[in-house]
């Protein structure tokens, strides 16, 4: 008799739906397993064997034969072992195989018969409600997650004697109940309020809130540069459930989702830190998984200390930046991860980080402070739409007690900005100013004849590129949108023109 179970794989970010096919053939004891599996899929032999024993069942004294169909997708991870067991389960006898009809089983064994975390539970209980499963079995410390799919019907498993006695109608388990998003309370951010001085960056990083642009901060240690990129996530506007869905699937097979924060309703904050190889930054692996540029997306990615990153680092960032995805390839095929994510870049003019500054001198030779600059190249920079320079904080504003415009506030005006953008790209699946094409560009950043003069003098004297062209044109265009215009008018051009770069860093 063969034995059938459903389980489900994560290719990329997407589930796939795997056969579990479990048979009794000629030969001395023992489990083979075929359909393309990993090293932790082979491994299962010993977990499930181990657990059904301690479950309190007989383990078949024959030759077991394993299929995970389709064979040509890779299984990877322990998600395996809980379908095979009930597989073995129905060979011997104790399991009926019409209990496990139109249901979806994920777990890990522990030898003891624990069933325990496995990541990528969202994506795979979204496959089965859209392959059409009634039920999905899956860890209990992972139901929560799985409950935010709705229409499908969600049984927590401690144990693989609680799913058999389940099974078998002795105990039943109550299914998880569906997830109420709005109640889920977003996580504490860095706020406004709590920033001393530094008006004219904070005015920069409403900008780029408004607009989804990207920014770099340059300036003296100690200034608030890390403090002012915290503290961007709370002015950006709130994320809808479609995305926060989108980022905690992310979350699910990076298996990076808290454990008591089944969906994330707070927009991501990724600060990697400067010795992070490519592969960590934009996603890979044997078999590729996401990166930080990934996790970020519909978030933040703060590079601090830029020039500190590794070149082939920072260059790898360039297609994620433009295109909003990564794509990997490898020689069993290509994956694409999303990456929509604003660029947030902080750096100190020199190495002793005190170039330009008024107060303490600079130590650094002017080669080693122009050698410290090129580290990040110029077609980099071009990708970056706002070049901001955070001075230190002078005593008075330091031991003021008065705070500051809090974070609501600011977040009030960055979403109503973004609603005159879904107004205009409504329909198209452009959101923010920042992603307009040069068709989108010429339509709805026209220039007056003084815009034009203005714009032809600073190509001149700030010898801007035709991308810099067009990423002055759409900083313009959020800037406006911002003053609740419709015409971008010289004002609003000349202040998006001073977040250009202006001298070489």
């Amino acid at each position: 008799m063969l034995a059938r179970v459903y389980s489900c794989a994560v290719i990329g970010l997407e589930g796939v739906i795997v056969e579990v096919e479990v048979d009794i053939c000629p030969g001395l004891p023992g489990m083979d397993i075929v359909g393309l599996p990993d090293k932790a899929v082979q491994e299962s032999r010993n977990r499930v064997q181990a657990a059904i024993k301690n479950a309190g069942l007989e383990y078949p004294r024959k030759r077991l034969v394993v299929n995970l169909a389709p064979a040509s997708v890779r299984k990877e991870g322990p998600a395996y072992d809980l379908p095979i067991a009930l597989g073995v389960a129905i060979l011997t006898g104790d399991l009926n195989p019409s209990c496990v009809e139109s249901t979806i089983v994920i777990g890990e064994l522990s030898l003891d018969g624990i069933v325990r975390h496995t990541r990528g539970v969202l994506p795979m209980a979204a496959m089965a409600r859209q392959q059409g499963f009634k039920r999905i079995f899956v860890p209990e410390a992972d139901a929560a997650e799985a409950a935010l799919i709705p229409d499908i019907e969600v049984i927590p498993v401690s144990t693989l004697a609680a799913l058999l006695a389940h099974l078998n109608n002795h105990h039943p388990i109550t299914p998880h109940p569906p997830v109420e998003t709005e109640q889920l309370i977003p996580s504490v951010l860095t706020d406004f309020s709590d920033i001393k001085g530094q008006e004219h960056v904070k005015r920069a990083l409403e900008v780029a809130a408004a607009g989804g642009h990207n920014l770099l901060m340059v300036g003296p240690p100690g200034a608030g540069k890390t403090l002012l990129a915290r503290a961007l996530p709370s002015i950006l506007p709130k994320m809808t459930i479609d995305e926060a869905l989108d980022v905690t699937r992310i979350y699910s097979v990076a298996d990076q989702l808290p454990p008591d924060l089944p969906l994330i309703r707070t927009r991501p904050f990724r600060a990697p830190h400067h010795t992070i190889s490519h592969a960590g930054l934009v996603g890979g692996g044997n078999w590729p998984h996401p990166g930080e540029v990934s996790l970020a997306h519909r978030g933040v990615l703060f590079l601090d200390e830029l020039p500190e990153f590794g070149q082939h680092v920072l260059e790898v960032l360039r297609q994620p930046i433009e295109d909003k995805i990564v794509t990997i390839s490898r020689a069993q095929g290509s994956l694409t991860f999303p990456a929509n994510f604003q660029l947030v870049a902080a750096m100190n003019p020199c190495p002793c980080g005190y170039y330009g500054d008024p107060v303490k001198p600079c130590t650094c030779a002017p080669a080693t402070v122009t050698k410290y600059q090129k580290r990040i190249s110029g077609p980099l920079l071009d990708r970056i739409d706002i070049h901001i320079e955070v001075p230190r904080v002078e005593y008075e504003k330091l031991s003021d007690r008065r705070l500051g415009e809090p974070s609501e506030i600011v977040r009030s005006r960055v979403e109503a900005a973004r609603e005159r953008q879904r107004q205009r790209f409504g329909g198209s699946n452009i959101a923010t100013n920042a992603e307009m094409r040069p068709a989108d560009i010429r339509k709805y950043c026209v220039l007056d004849d003084n815009g034009r003069a203005l714009m032809k003098t600073a190509m001149n004297q700030l010898q801007l590129s035709a991308r810099a062209y067009h990423r002055v044109l759409k900083l313009a265009r959020t800037i406006a949108d911002m003053a609740g215009s419709d015409p971008i008018t010289p004002q609003h051009l000349a202040e998006a023109l001073q977040y250009r770069q202006r001298t070489e860093v």
